[in-house]
């Protein structure tokens, strides 16, 4: 009886330490400040900044707005606010502000036909969902204005290439009871852009309801049309959710473009209808695959969000499980150096796996797979076909590969290998023309192919083995290698991976450097000569290459800083990631309050207590 009386003594002791500790943790979802209900004053030099921080007489000229959180005031603190990424062309934005709430905007939408139509009832759907998001504590407002808000599209066409038209812009203006928010736009993708950067003229207040600026006026479209961000699930498998999570958090971003490293030498996770054998031999298992079906809901998840799928099947190198059934089935050997040892022998990284250039079985089933991915796509799709890596000395230590190079009359120079290589990707790139000519017989023009840059792509090279008019070429060197230079000269088309600066798994493994946000930011890209005719420098992409990240730790490893290269394709800003820090810094807030679980990039006493840190 004593035991127990002072178990039940030692319990509720217990329970009351928690119950006071649970009441003393501040509550970080939203915002807390030196001074609980203090006002926020935007200084002379961009910074909100604590009402009480400003006392007169210390060489401050006083604002003339205040503000009632620091989030409100950073809507319209500096030229743009807490846009992101920032606009390229007219911004002005109101330092007053409406109250509302969310359930009370109205949609108006004027489109050419039912598809565009759908397409941005879609949109205003997706846009009221976000506002919600923003909410700090109830939603409901009874004394709040209406927003209305009028989408005008005047494209018929749902086409999202690098052709396609993104440009934006948005006027909003309030009377006595009503905001009116009026957006234009060529495109249902523009009027997408446009909504996302409405939503970043709203925070929430700290009573009930959200706010608005009372007007603004933004006019906006991309420097760049390929805003990319490749996701490698290979390597360590990405359940759905966390891919439709990054396509989420790319739309805050108003990147346009995922290219989706679906399969690679370690597994083959995507089922391809025509050659079930491909996944049956190359999945990890069957509880981590991706069936056709849901690939395809994938497509149409992120077109909703104006973003481009663009798959990649890589090769001839970097292909191993998958491509091992070849001789049980008389097909011969698809792929060889499997599974070798020592694998520095074989390939640069294990497991091994190089297909066999000489063995038309092999260019069947890979014709299948490309039949399988062109389906995926909307018609104007591209595929991207790898290139990387190829391992010479694997196919030189292949007796029937140099034995039927020596019967065409080719040596074993290296000139001879890089023939034969050219030769791969040409043969792959007829298949895909004959694939897209069959399935969709109105695109007259044939689809240029992307490739990594590779000793193929080298300048003394790649005008004897790729036609510029069929490659675009994606480059993964380092900042101050010539390459893009030279390449451009050439009148090639290019993407950028700067590997110096937005390959995302540098710095957990090997000898590599890890690249802050800041320096994401900072990657200087070329552009086109302004008497160029042709587009070349067609944008660029961030990596997160899955060797050592899996959904437990992706979306800290992708953002917030993947945001600085969406900026840099966005805008393409003359100024240094110092003078977007505020704005990047709510952009993460943002990208939290979407469900995103962004890394920290600093202490949170820095974002509250701006220009006292860095």
């Amino acid at each position: 009886m004593i035991l127990n009386s002072c178990n039940r003594c030692y319990l509720t002791l217990l329970l009351c330490v928690a119950a006071a500790a649970a009441g003393s943790v501040p509550d970080d979802s939203g915002e807390s400040g030196p001074t609980t209900r203090s006002k926020w004053l935007c200084d002379s030099t961009d910074l909100c900044l604590p009402e009480e921080s400003l006392l007169p007489g210390e060489g401050h000229e006083q604002p003339r707005h205040r503000y009632e959180s620091q989030r409100d005031c950073r809507l319209s603190c500096g030229k743009y606010g807490a846009i992101w990424p920032m606009p390229t062309g007219e911004c002005s934005l109101s330092h007053d502000r409406v109250p509302f709430d969310p359930w009370k905007v109205r949609f108006n939408v004027v489109a050419p036909n039912e598809v565009t139509t759908q397409f941005l009832r879609e949109t205003n759907r997706l846009f009221v969902s976000n506002l919600l998001k923003e909410c700090i504590r109830n939603c409901t407002l009874a004394a709040s204005k209406e927003v209305l808000v009028k989408a005008t599209v005047t494209d018929s066409s749902l086409v999202l290439d690098w052709k396609t038209d993104e440009s934006y812009m948005i006027v909003v203006r309030t009377t006595d009871k009503v905001s009116f928010v009026d957006i234009k736009a060529a495109t249902v993708y523009g009027a997408r852009f446009a909504f996302e950067t409405l939503s970043n003229l709203v925070t929430g207040s700290v009573t009930n309801g959200l706010l608005l600026v009372s007007s603004a006026r933004v006019t906006d479209q991309p420097v760049y049309p390929h805003r990319g961000l490749l996701l490698d699930t290979s390597r360590n498998f990405l359940p759905l959710r966390y891919i439709r999570n990054t396509l989420d958090a790319m739309a805050a971003s108003k990147m346009n473009v995922l290219h989706w490293h679906v399969v690679d030498t370690h597994s083959f996770p995507l089922e391809i209808t025509r050659v079930p054998e491909m996944q049956r031999y190359g999945a990890y298992s069957n509880a981590q695959t991706y069936s056709h079906t849901d690939a395809l809901n994938l497509v149409k998840y992120a077109r909703l969000r104006g973003i481009r799928i663009i798959m990649e099947i890589d090769g001839p190198s970097h292909a191993g499980s998958g491509w091992q059934w070849g001789p049980s089935a008389g097909l011969g050997n698809m792929s060889v150096c499997l599974n070798q040892s020592p694998w520095r022998n074989y390939c640069v990284q294990p497991p091994c796996g190089q297909l066999n250039p000489i063995n038309d079985h092999m260019y069947a089933v890979l014709k299948e797979i490309f039949a399988d991915i062109a389906e995926l796509g909307a018609p104007e799709e591209t595929i991207h076909m790898g290139g990387d890596e190829v391992f010479i000395p694997c196919w030189n230590r292949t007796e029937e590969i140099t034995t039927q190079m020596k019967a065409r009359g080719y040596d074993l120079s290296q000139e001879s290998f890089l023939r034969l290589w050219s030769q791969f990707h040409q043969r792959n790139v007829k298949a895909w023309d004959d694939i897209n000519l069959q399935m969709y017989p109105s695109v007259r023009e044939p689809k240029p192919v992307i490739l990594w840059s590779s000793k193929l792509t080298d300048p003394e090279y790649i005008e004897q083995m790729l036609p510029k008019e069929r490659f675009i070429i994606q480059t993964w060197v380092a900042a101050q290698s010539p390459l893009n230079r030279e390449l451009l000269r050439k009148g090639y088309r290019i993407l950028i991976s700067t590997k110096d600066a937005w390959y995302l798994d540098h710095g957990f493994w090997g000898n590599t450097q890890y690249y802050n946000w800041r320096k994401v930011y900072d990657n200087a890209l070329p552009i086109d000569a302004p008497n160029n005719q042709k587009r070349q420098v067609l944008g660029g992409e961030v990596c997160m290459w899955s060797e050592y990240v899996d959904q437990n730790s992706l979306e800290a490893r992708i953002w917030p800083r993947a945001g600085g290269a969406a900026e840099r394709l966005w805008s393409n800003p003359k100024s240094s990631a110092y003078l977007a820090e505020r704005r990047f810094y709510r952009y993460r807030e943002r990208l939290i309050a979407r469900g995103i679980h962004p890394d920290a990039v600093l202490p949170h006493w820095c974002v509250l207590h701006e220009g006292q840190c860095l």
